[in-house]
């Protein structure tokens, strides 16, 4: 039985693939009914990457543009979502640009990198919308602890990578071989250009990885530039805007619950998550914190934080409880009426922390909505 369900797990995709494309259902065999794939994947020159041009009469460089073509087009909810998602993001990179003097197609490196994911995190440990890995984040002034991880912050990060590919540019003197460093490594590929004696991006031997990379941006932005050609109609109400906020500073005076900023700025917890991405946990440390609420939570904020936070720490007082000979954890949880979790997240502890008789713990009652 279970040969027979391993054979049919095999067959049954390679069955399902066979009947929808002898239908020609323009889904399962290309992008539009208008158009067939070989057409579709045709680039007509000239065609640039930040100015520099793309020798398409190579043979070997069309055949790659080609391939990283039909792997964008193969992916077409990845694509749909790319379009969508580019409407949130692409507009304020597109002005970080202008404003630095820089080429607007590097905004497409991000959907290369992340497909304009925030939280995306690679298996090497690339993370956030720019895919910055820890060293190099901290080598542009992102903060990287245990509290914030600015990798994850859409503004912060671009002002970041805009500044690593100016290094970039100033360095290799070409944008082509800056996008190729921002994805292998500068000295990777300054080793590379000194022992091949090549500067051309082209013609350079790299990491397969490298040798695609430049494809796939251009990939995006020939699908972007045109999506209609490729069969994405998408109208203006489909597209995803990027959500108005509102800039805070706000000082801490010790280490405070988000839930208390989500309910001074009269939003939920989640709110301010996802406006803010770089905080890790649920507490802002005690110091001075930028912070991004939604938008028209500003007005009477800090007021509002005040007499929460001092209302707070005076109820946080009334809800210690001393440790004593035989607790643990787990028993204190199930006495109190509360989850496990949430007792380690108010006591910022880890369940493999054993408590002993005398330790102080806050535990407050279950006051679910």
């Amino acid at each position: 039985m279970a040969k027979i369900k391993y054979i049919l797990l095999i067959a049954i995709p390679f069955l399902l693939f066979f009947l929808i494309a002898s239908t020609g259902c323009a889904w399962a065999v290309g992008p539009s009914a208008a158009h067939d794939l070989p057409d579709l994947i045709r680039v007509v020159a000239p065609l640039d990457f930040c100015g520099e041009p793309v020798p398409l009469q190579t043979p070997e460089v069309r055949e790659r543009l080609e391939r990283e073509l039909l792997i964008s087009l193969g992916n077409r909810p990845q694509v749909i979502l790319w379009i969508k998602r580019a409407s949130r993001y692409l507009p304020h990179i597109e002005k970080a640009l202008k404003e630095n003097g820089m080429p607007d197609d590097l905004k497409h490196v991000a959907i290369a990198e992340s497909a304009l994911r925030v939280h995306a995190r690679s298996v090497a440990g690339a993370t956030g919308l720019w895919q910055f890995m820890e060293g190099t984040g901290l080598r542009y002034q992102l903060k990287v602890n245990s509290e914030r991880d600015e990798r994850l912050s859409f503004f912060a990060a671009t002002a970041s990578a805009l500044n690593y590919f100016k290094e970039l540019y100033a360095l290799f003197g070409s944008w082509t071989l800056a996008a190729a460093a921002y994805n292998m490594g500068e000295s990777g590929l300054k080793a590379e250009m000194l022992v091949q004696k090549v500067d051309n991006y082209y013609r350079l031997y790299l990491p397969l990885e490298t040798q695609r990379y430049l494809f796939r941006i251009l990939s995006v932005k020939l699908i972007l530039s045109n999506p209609a050609r490729y069969g994405f109609h998408l109208k203006a109400e489909d597209l995803y805007a990027h959500e108005p906020f509102d800039p805070v500073e706000i000082t801490c005076p010790q280490d405070t619950p988000i839930q208390l900023i989500a309910e001074a700025a009269k939003t939920d917890f989640k709110a301010i998550k996802d406006l803010n991405p770089d905080i890790r946990g649920y507490y802002l440390s005690a110091g001075t914190h930028r912070l991004l609420l939604p938008a028209g939570s500003a007005d009477g904020f800090q007021a509002r934080f005040t007499t929460l936070s001092n209302q707070w720490l005076a109820d946080r007082q009334t809800h210690v409880y001393t440790v004593r000979k035989g607790d643990n954890l787990s028993s204190l949880a199930e006495r109190f009426g509360v989850p496990l979790q949430a007792l380690l997240i108010w006591n910022r502890i880890s369940a493999k922390e054993p408590v002993k008789p005398g330790d102080r713990l806050v535990i407050f009652p279950n006051r679910m909505p």
